[in-house]
């Protein structure tokens, strides 16, 4: 009996050392702008959508650009991430007498995974100014054309499809009013749930076989015997 209660607590010591082992991973979803795709290439990663402006994106998404001379003045596309237009023409002027407001939308899955544990960093780049919001909240705000930005979100994540949106302001220039997104992401992490505990049976205490219970009821009448001997 005493050799089964062990089996049965190694096992459970098994489980709960397995559960420890299940490790944080990538949050698949979290995609560079542009990552993989040549220029000219619509990026479906990324949904694009005008809240005020004259862009209207390419099928509701945006185009990787390809080397970016029209606009030196932005960060240079790399093989991490490239910028975003809202069409293949990465020169393409826009909003020339009022500021124009672009959402750029990147969805990712959480289901299956412990969204209390999620977090991630990355950097950004935009022309020319913007914000951005995980699930409707804000993490982040300002942003340059030249340089990146760092941010980052370590709460406000989802037991479900979570959603990244990053706003852009386009200011206003009668001459040359381009528009842009570049987006990149450094970490990542989110844990698997950890399972339930597995309940430890009660240590169950060994029952004497018949004989030892016979052997020992006779002891005990020997000693009462001899018990009595002394008495009288």
């Amino acid at each position: 009996m005493i050799k089964k209660f062990l089996a049965v607590s190694g096992l459970a010591l098994t489980s709960l050392a397995a559960s420890a082992d299940i490790g944080a991973s990538w949050i698949d979803g979290l995609v560079n702008t542009g990552a993989g795709l040549a220029g000219g290439v619509v990026d479906t990663h990324y949904a694009f959508s005008s809240v005020s402006g004259s862009a209207t994106g390419t099928g509701g998404f945006g185009v990787v650009t390809g080397v970016v001379r029209p606009v030196p003045a932005w960060v240079a596309n790399t093989a991490t991430s490239a910028w975003l237009t809202p069409s293949a023409n990465a020169a393409a002027s826009y909003d020339r007498t009022s500021s124009g407001l672009y959402k750029w939308t990147l969805t990712f899955d959480l289901t299956g995974f412990d969204a209390a544990s999620a977090s991630f960093a990355g950097r950004w780049a935009a022309d020319d100014s913007g914000y951005i919001h995980l699930n409707g909240n804000l993490i982040e705000t300002g942003v340059r054309k030249s340089n990146w930005t760092d941010f980052s979100a370590s709460q406000g994540f989802v037991a479900g499809v979570n959603t990244l949106d990053f706003f852009v302001t386009n200011l206003p220039h009668p001459v040359s009013s381009p528009t842009g997104l570049r987006v990149e992401f450094l970490s990542s992490v989110v844990s698997a749930p950890q399972p339930p505990v597995p309940h430890l049976p009660a240590p169950v205490l060994a029952v004497p076989e018949p004989s030892s219970s016979v052997m020992i009821l006779a002891g005990l009448l020997v000693v009462g015997a001899v018990a009595r001997r002394r008495i009288c």
